[in-house]
């Protein structure tokens, strides 16, 4: 069963993109050697940019393909829908687009620049090094009414059906939510669905947490009063939270998963497995987590001609 999902998750994506697409097109700069200095340089002052770049993967790759639509400023652009307000390492990006820019004007694609910003974020974080391919072009289109993204109170299979419709399977679905390991939340998203309202009834706690961490969200982190809506929830534990690792699963194991979405990975059967054979081989994630990235970097790429390369990652040319 293990062999047959890791053969999926080396299956699809775009045969036109690349590696090592930008060798020789620079005036003799190495592209993939400027993205890794300038990430560098931001994890080293400012981890959670593992984080933040990881997220912008998701949230940019999910809705259209990966094509730099989430960059884009303005009224009614991706970047304004209302799951797409906390996003962060815009700057990032930036940065790295105006250094490229200086040594070669319009070649290296923002939509690129992302995915080798998240590969270098990741091993810095902890995780492996890992090759992508690259070639992208950035589509004219960033529309918020497109955003359409995953919901926290997802069950198992309609967390599955939603990456399922981008090609992905249930293993590479569990593999892609190990992201959360480096992730975090507000209060806001867990106060009724999980500690203070389960099921719809006032005052209820969600059963299938456990009872000690329950205990500490609602006396320390998120006590039921509306101040504490905006409070940081790490989605790993705290200790763990800037390190790409496997405790992500190992928490779902002690049913500590913050998020619905999360611990209903490990409360369907078809997922448990997955969750299970994750948390109890770090090496396998740290392995196979790269595979799932790429396979998310590859959806609905644009190539060629198609589409742009931008000047400046936050508005079209």
């Amino acid at each position: 069963m293990v062999a047959v999902a890791v053969l999926a998750l080396a299956a699809g994506g775009s045969a036109q993109l690349q590696q090592g697409f930008y060798k020789g097109k620079c005036n003799g700069t190495d592209v993939e050697a400027v993205v890794q200095g300038i990430v560098k340089s931001w994890f080293a002052r400012e981890p959670p940019v593992v984080a933040y770049l990881l997220r912008m993967q998701f949230h940019e790759c999910v809705i259209n393909g990966c094509d730099g639509g989430l960059l884009i400023d303005g009224p009614g652009t991706e970047k304004t829908a209302p799951p797409n307000l906390s996003v962060k390492g815009y700057e990032v990006i930036a940065a790295i687009k105006a250094e490229l820019e200086r040594r070669c004007p319009g070649v290296v694609s923002c939509s690129d620049i992302q995915i080798l910003a998240t590969r270098d974020a990741v091993a810095l974080g902890g995780g492996a090094a890992y090759q992508v391919r690259t070639g992208r072009r950035d589509r004219r289109r960033s529309l918020a009414s497109d955003v359409k993204l995953p919901s926290p109170d997802y069950t198992a299979a309609q967390t599955t059906a939603y990456y399922g419709r981008l090609g992905l399977s249930a293993f590479d679905t569990v593999l892609l939510l190990g992201a959360h390991t480096v992730g975090a939340t507000r209060c806001a998203a867990i106060k009724s669905s999980r500690l203070y309202a389960y099921g719809g009834r006032s005052g209820a706690t969600d059963p299938g947490l456990d009872p000690a961490y329950a205990f500490v969200y609602k006396t320390y982190v998120c006590p039921n009063v509306p101040s504490s809506d905006n409070n940081v929830v790490f989605l790993d534990d705290q200790w763990s939270a800037l390190k790409v690792d496997n405790h992500y699963y190992r928490n779902l194991q002690l049913r500590r998963g913050v998020l619905p979405c999360d611990q209903n990975l490990y409360n369907d059967g078809s997922t448990r497995w997955i969750v299970d054979l994750l948390a109890n081989n770090a090496g396998l994630f740290t392995s196979l987590f790269p595979q799932a990235l790429v396979k998310l970097s590859e959806v609905n790429v644009l190539i060629g001609t198609q589409g742009e390369i931008r000047k400046v990652c936050n508005r079209f040319n």
